[in-house]
């Protein structure tokens, strides 16, 4: 049950009640989403207006998004304990609605890049903020359950953005999705200016001082589970990019099946989400580590079998698609436990760690996907051989972050806050 004292502690702020608070957080959330996997249906159709002969290069439609994205994020966690949740939140998506907006109207391949890195740069204060709401309004289970409502919208964006993307391109051109973005983030920056209040307390708003911030961030950057699972959090997040940078060509030009693109993309999409809600029943009874271990074994082995097959020769949509399935249901069982892991001794710096920690998984993963997806020679066998690679890589930073144990916690005492 919620306390009385945090009851009346989110009644006191006026604005929306809990399923309209619910449902804000959640399109903070599915904007960002929405904003990458919208666009892979339309990367052919982009790269025929814009002159890019090269399919390759079509990928940084979505990597200048997710650079954009994750170098940011360092600075709106400070920005927003100073000046407050709300203005940051708005000049967030003010970035995020005018360079939809720029994008939309891009003449040349060049500006269309250069106006995707603006929108992350603005999409980064809903990833950041999204939280730090919830945290400023609620806490302990009535916290988890809005993130946990919220996240189910999260997850099932994914799943029918690349459909909603072929829909737009069914009725008109591919500058609509970039429009669709921009009316999306205009409408809900209106809901959250007449609905959301701000939520963090004058007395609570800290200075910006670079000392501080600078010793938070080297705190974060050092301490072995925080930087071990970061970066085991950085290589699979990379394979998660890689897959949605090499989706579209491989379906296209690998198995000519591009009306099947939308449909098989969900389904595996899908496989995250299914793995994320069943983790939430299991995670108190059976332990992140155990769950989180034996899935990113999983991963790797999914990694080594599906490199055997498409190296092979072997490989099939139907083999591709259960296979990926499978690793992606891994990846469920892998992504918010890291990120919790992660997080374990960083309680008394949670939003700077949380900060530096998305920006390291967030810009590397991105990069690292973007290695991964500029491999495509015509098969499946570079995604594939990436995600195994990033698998092991994973596996090796979780060993630095559990001192070479595996599958239960080692006992650290606790970091007090001074």
């Amino acid at each position: 049950m919620t306390s009385p004292a945090v009851t009346a502690e989110a009644r006191s702020l006026k604005g929306p009640g809990f399923p309209e608070f619910v449902a804000l957080i959640a399109m903070m959330m599915a904007l960002n989403a929405l904003a990458i996997d919208a666009m892979l249906p339309a990367l052919p159709d982009i790269g025929a207006g814009l002159g890019v002969a090269d399919e390759n290069s079509r990928q940084w439609v979505i990597t200048a998004y997710l650079l954009g994205f994750g170098v940011t994020q360092i600075v709106y966690g400070p920005l927003a304990d100073r000046y407050g949740r709300k203005p940051v939140l708005m000049a967030g998506l003010s970035l995020y609605v005018v360079f939809s907006v720029a994008a939309a109207f891009a003449p040349t391949f060049a500006t269309l890049i250069l106006a995707r890195v603006g929108t992350g740069i603005g999409a980064a204060a809903l990833r950041v903020l999204a939280v730090s709401i919830v945290r400023d309004r609620y806490s302990g289970r009535t916290m988890a359950r809005v993130m946990s409502l919220s996240f189910l919208v999260f997850l099932g964006v994914p799943i029918v953005a690349p459909t909603l993307g072929q829909a737009i391109l069914n009725i008109a051109e591919w500058r609509w999705i970039f429009g669709v973005l921009a009316l999306a983030g205009g409408a809900f920056m209106i809901w959250a200016l007449i609905r959301l209040p701000e939520t963090l307390h004058p007395q609570d708003r800290l200075p910006i001082r670079i000392p501080r911030i600078a010793g938070a961030f080297r705190e974060a950057l050092t301490e072995r589970r925080s930087i071990g699972y970061t970066l085991a959090m950085t290589a699979i997040t990379g394979a998660l990019f890689g897959f949605i940078n090499s989706s579209q060509q491989i379906f296209y030009d690998v198995f000519e099946a591009p009306g099947l693109f939308t449909s098989v993309f969900a389904a595996i999409a899908g496989g995250i989400a299914v793995a994320s809600l069943l983790n939430a029943k299991l995670v108190e009874r059976l332990g992140s580590r155990l769950i989180s271990h034996t899935a990113l074994v999983g991963f790797i082995v999914m990694g080594a079998v599906h490199s055997a097959v498409t190296l092979s020769g072997h490989e099939s949509l139907v083999s591709f698609a259960i296979i990926q399935g499978l690793t992606m249901f891994c990846f469920g069982f892998i992504a918010g436990n890291f990120g919790a892991m992660a997080m374990e001794r960083m309680g008394h710096i949670a939003g700077t760690a949380s900060s530096a920690q998305g920006f390291i998984s967030t810009t590397f993963g991105s990069l690292t996907g973007f290695f991964i997806g500029q491999q495509f020679n015509g098969s499946a066998a570079p995604m594939a051989v990436g995600f195994l690679c990033c698998g092991l890589a994973a596996l090796v930073a979780v060993l630095f972050a559990e001192q070479g144990r595996m599958f239960k916690a080692r006992h650290v005492a606790p970091v007090l806050a001074e």
